[in-house]
């Protein structure tokens, strides 16, 4: 009983109940209408047949006289059938037909009756009473339906059918209707609960999937058929996103340790020269230089917070300020002559290509801080192998309906397998960790380029690398 409620409580049992309820209502109307039709169909079709005897017998009294009446009534009468036939004479007295007895006021207000009857077989001898030898023996009784008519010359003429076979037949539509609702009731049960089954099967393997994930291991999908119905398209559905789930707490637990890890050597050092400045015998010099580096070590920290907040707006759709048109050629040479003067105190020349009249609808103040983080890793880094100059190259252009953002040096360059994973947070390819940054500039500039609906991707400049921030243009 507690299985039949859990069952009854779930909406695809119950969705079946009713569609098998209504289809259930609407086989039963259907086939009451077909048992109706077809019994009004034979009844209209036996009074056809009544009055069109009755018309002929008439129109044979009126043309060949009472004798040819008697004997074409009589001819039918003797052949087997459904026929029911009585003639008598002015005063209603039988005469002729297959019928003995006919209640009166059949015989004296012509229309339509249906009355009992006993029928007689007219091959059977009759007694030698009587001028006629009296009516045949009766045989056998029945319901009849019958139409009572007068004749031109008084005589009284009816004519029925027995409806005994009629009502058989209509048994046999009423039985055949009986078991045609219940074979489809059935079937439909069957049908229903097989389809609530399978659909159960399916519901029942996403809710184990999702209880197993639950308990800890995300590594579980739901499966997927080689159906590819909507229980499939919702499974493949639900597997990206736990893809993406996955991803985003694995994501987590590398911030986190990379955080733990990049934060306490600062933190370590803050500690350090805040007690050397404490130490006894420690100068005014000394406590000076220290706050200074704290102050200094408290800078980078607040940096280090400052992108990751940003990176976190970013990704999260709700940059600081709405989107806007935004000229990003102004933007993007403004950046550019900012940084010029920094690189050529490096030894660093920095070249241009800018397209000019580009918008977007953009934010930029994020679009700004995205060109900073390039131009910051191209200083950094576009210092060539041996006594080569280096060159940073800036570009803008608009390239099959796309904004192409393009930063290029002529520095060492990075690794083909390394290229994706430093777009992750604190991934920084110098092992050391000794010059300064947080390995979180290229992070945000995916971020950026990401939450404006474009990509970021970093290739090989050969030397050197170009990064390239692909927007869609508006």
């Amino acid at each position: 009983m507690n299985r039949f409620l859990q069952l009854w409580r779930t909406s695809t049992v119950r969705l079946t109940a009713t569609f098998i309820l209504i289809f259930g209502l609407f086989a039963i109307l259907l086939l009451a209408f077909i048992t109706w039709q077809s019994s009004v169909q034979i009844q209209r079709q036996q009074a056809n047949d009544i009055d069109r005897e009755v018309r002929v017998f008439q129109r044979i009294d009126a043309n060949q006289g009472v004798r040819a009446l008697a004997f074409a009534v009589q001819r039918v009468a003797s052949s087997p059938g459904p026929g029911v036939y009585y003639l008598g004479d002015a005063s209603g007295q039988f005469l002729l037909g297959n019928v003995t007895d006919v209640p009166a006021n059949v015989l004296i207000e012509p229309g339509i009756y249906s009355f009992d009857y006993e029928r007689a077989n007219p091959f059977i001898d009759p007694p030698e009473d009587g001028p006629q030898g009296g009516p045949p023996r009766p045989e056998k009784t029945g319901y009849a339906v019958v139409r009572s008519v007068e004749l031109s010359n008084g005589m009284r003429l009816v004519v029925g059918r027995d409806v005994v076979e009629r009502r058989g037949f209509s048994a046999i539509i009423v039985q055949s209707f009986l078991f045609g609702v219940l074979g489809i009731m059935l079937f439909s049960i069957i049908a229903g609960g097989v389809t609530a089954r399978r659909v159960l099967q399916r519901i029942d393997t996403i809710r184990d999937t999702s209880t197993k994930i639950m308990s800890g291991n995300l590594s579980e999908r739901v499966p997927v058929t080689k159906r590819n119905d909507e229980f499939d398209g919702l499974a493949t559905n639900l597997n990206a996103m736990l893809d993406r789930i996955e991803q985003l707490l694995q994501g987590l637990k590398e911030v986190t340790d990379n955080v733990a890890h990049d934060l306490k050597t600062p933190l370590t050092r803050l500690r350090n020269q805040a007690e050397s400045a404490l130490r006894e015998g420690a100068g005014e010099e000394t406590r000076e230089r220290a706050l200074e580096a704290t102050i200094a070590e408290s800078d980078r920290l607040i940096q280090t917070f400052n992108a990751l907040l940003m990176i976190a707006r970013a990704e999260a759709g709700a940059p600081s300020g709405a989107l806007t048109d935004v000229d990003v050629s102004a933007v993007v040479a403004d950046v550019a002559e900012l940084y010029g003067p920094v690189a050529e105190d490096e030894g660093i020349v920095v070249e241009t290509a800018i397209a000019e009249g580009v918008h977007l609808h953009a934010n930029r103040e994020l679009i700004g801080q995205a060109m900073v983080n390039l131009l910051e890793n191209a200083v950094k880094y576009a210092k060539p192998e041996g006594d080569g100059q280096g060159r940073i190259m800036v570009g803008l252009r608009r390239h099959e309906g796309r904004v192409l953002i393009e930063v290029a040096d002529n520095g060492p360059g990075i690794p083909a397998e390394e290229r994706t994973r430093v777009l992750q947070r604190f991934v920084r390819l110098e092992k050391s960790r000794s010059e300064p940054g947080s390995g979180l500039g290229l992070s945000l500039v995916n971020a950026v380029a990401t939450l404006h609906g474009g990509t970021f991707r970093v290739e090989d400049n050969a030397p050197g690398v170009r990064a390239v921030v692909d927007l869609p243009g508006s």
